[in-house]
């Protein structure tokens, strides 16, 4: 039986994890959160006092780290070095430095390797950065999502706040802006539309519209 593969990337807070997943979940496939892999690299980073651009110091410790992703009712669990940290990753630092540390070459090698074995075994919807022009190439679909700095910075904000986090929404404006130059200019796999992905501006669109959209799109390739 052939597996499939849906591709997602865009910048921060475009919504691509929420839209993935429910994608994921109305084709009964695996959702594979790249971001998540990153962000445990970036907590290690954070709790071991590490300069996040220090490709050096990442080196000389990268040997002890140890990302594994499981599923449990087919949600994605995050653990380093044997910790369940699935929820401890969203905190927004941890989201800031994960922009930093995945711009290292010797960390996305890493990573990639893992996120291509498990697309390799299974029928999956991933999503992150570089998804459809490095770790999918050949992906049946691959969708280009984004949405204004503005409705981007509302949604983490009233993300966060469900969670009982207060965050300033003007800061987290400032950090998705920045995040998306760092992305977009890192060295090693930057932020681009693959020239065969869909966009989709979410800006104005409901969850359920962009999902809608992807499955058509999706029924319409295969």
């Amino acid at each position: 039986m052939k597996n499939y593969s849906i591709a997602i990337d865009g910048p921060a807070g475009a919504g691509k994890s929420t839209i993935a997943k429910a994608v994921s979940k109305q084709l009964s496939f695996i959702y594979v959160d790249t971001g998540a892999m990153y962000r445990a690299m970036a907590l290690f980073v954070l709790r071991s006092n590490i300069d996040p651009s220090d490709s050096e110091a990442i080196k000389g410790v990268y040997d002890g780290v140890d990302i594994k992703i499981d599923y449990i009712d087919k949600e994605q669990q995050i653990y380093l070095n044997g910790e369940n940290v699935t929820s401890t990753i969203r905190r927004e630092e941890v989201g800031n430095v994960a922009s930093i540390v995945s711009k290292h070459l010797i960390v996305r090698e890493k990573l990639v390797e893992l996120q291509q074995k498990i697309a390799s075994n299974t029928s999956v919807v991933m999503d992150g950065r570089d998804i459809g022009t490095v770790v999918l190439p050949n992906a049946d679909l691959k969708v280009y999502l984004t949405a204004s700095a503005d409705e981007r910075a509302r949604r983490r904000y009233l993300d966060l706040k469900e969670k009982g986090i207060d965050e300033d929404i003007e800061k987290i404006k400032a950090d998705i802006i920045a995040r998306d130059e760092q992305d977009m200019n890192r060295e090693n796999s930057p932020l681009s539309k693959a020239e065969d992905a869909i966009m989709i501006d979410s800006s104005k669109m409901s969850i359920d519209e962009v999902v809608t959209e992807i499955l058509r799109l999706f029924k319409d390739r295969i």
